[in-house]
């Protein structure tokens, strides 16, 4: 009988093991060029302008919403290693490119805002092919810890990430931050050539043909609990999960802090995204409980950032941020791929990748607006209402539910 290794089950498979150490790589070079990004933006470029940091939100994550059609039906009809290989090389050009343009001195703000719609592009045809990639590695019995490790190992590097960002931009400038990510791509594409091909469980692959996305639709639809999910998604992740605007002007205009300081601060939240996704790794099964739980969580620690009285308050604040958005995002991953044909979670995953960021266009200016008018304080007073508002759609799910 193959022994239990509790929250950390899926490393038993080799090709798992593998794909999370490159994974782990690629994510701390995200995370040095989102807080670079944002940086240079606020700072640089604009006069703390945090409109234009919702505006480069607004680019790099419209894509999930307006390549929708094609997104998901791509994660359900070719081969997604190979995918995975074409959307992560994409990518990892586009880091090095503005990297290079920031190095010499000549980049601009609509330089900024091309290089977001386009690595969100990339991006968009990426997220769902490597949730469902996940299955391919572990099988379903272990789907929902191997996505619960996933996001550990995304946060764990958001701890280091935001504070190498921060070093780096004091030390060489903001360009080279960018470079560092483009340079971690390598580590993706490697562990994604090493893969063992005999190892992969494929997904049952689609059949071609028109209305894919259409089908995709209608079958969720259909489903009321995939709905519920899907409305409480779609209210924290417009309102909510501005992050880079939340925490870059409040370290600015409020806390009077440097890059390194501002770093800190996401790598402290970064302490809760850890907790909240080693949390996950430990359940045996997602619950739907956990998504009120969650959504309410969101919303008391967003009030208590925007009351916060010092710094060290609001990275308080911050961790119980990152428990919470952890624990719905985490969840409302696992809930819908284990409730969901095999065939259809490309597509489902790509709705649930484009509910959740495709409404960043609209919440970012939004909270960007609320920011520069009336204050940093305002604007998380925004993410709470989500919170809030999404813990009453599930609890009015979790009523209907009940016999």
């Amino acid at each position: 009988m193959t022994p239990r290794w509790g929250a950390f089950r899926s490393l038993r498979s080799y090709n798992y093991r593998v794909w999370v150490g490159g994974a782990f790589v690629s994510n701390i070079g995200t995370w040095v060029q989102r807080t670079a990004q944002d940086w240079l933006v606020l700072t640089q470029l604009t006069h703390h302008d945090a409109s234009a940091v919702g505006v480069v939100m607004a680019l790099q994550f419209g894509p999930q919403f307006l390549l929708l059609p094609w997104t998901g039906s791509a994660a359900d009809h070719f081969n997604q290693r190979r995918l995975l290989l074409i959307t992560q090389t994409t990518m990892g050009t586009l880091a090095l490119a503005l990297g290079a343009l920031t190095i010499a001195g000549v980049v601009q703000l609509w330089h900024v805002y091309v290089f977001a719609f386009l690595f969100g592009s990339a991006a968009a045809f990426d997220a769902p092919v490597r949730q469902t990639f996940v299955a391919e590695l572990v099988g379903d019995a272990d789907l929902h810890n191997a996505v619960a490790l996933n996001s550990t190992s995304f946060n764990t590097a958001r701890m280091i990430g935001p504070a190498v960002s921060g070093l780096a931009i004091g030390a060489i400038g903001t360009g080279w931050a960018f470079l560092i990510n483009g340079a971690s791509f390598i580590a993706v594409l490697i562990s994604l050539m090493s893969l063992r091909a005999a190892e992969l469980r494929p997904n049952a692959r689609a059949r071609r043909s028109r209305g894919s996305f259409v089908e995709g639709l209608a079958y969720v639809w259909k489903r009321p609990d995939l709905m519920a999910i899907l409305v409480m998604l779609f209210l924290i992740g417009t309102f909510g999960l501005n992050f880079p605007i939340f925490i870059s002007t409040m370290a600015v205009s409020v806390f009077h802090t440097d890059a390194s300081g501002y770093g800190l601060l996401s790598s402290i939240m970064a302490i809760g995204t850890v907790t909240g996704a080693f949390l996950g790794a430990r359940r045996e099964k997602p619950a739907f409980r956990l998504l009120l739980i969650g959504a309410a969580l969101f919303g008391v620690g967003c009030t208590l950032a925007a009351l916060a009285p010092g710094y060290w308050f609001f990275g308080g604040a911050l961790v119980i941020i990152g428990v919470a958005s952890l624990t719905v995002t985490n969840t409302s991953n696992s809930l819908m791929q284990l409730s969901t044909e095999p065939a259809m979670r490309g597509r489902v995953m790509a709705l649930r990748v484009s509910v959740a960021l495709g409404g960043t266009p609209i919440g970012a200016p939004i909270v960007g607006w609320v920011a520069d008018h009336y204050g940093p304080r305002w604007a998380l007073g925004v993410g709470a209402a989500s919170g809030f508002a999404a813990a009453l759609v599930a609890i009015r799910a979790v009523t209907r539910r009940a016999p």
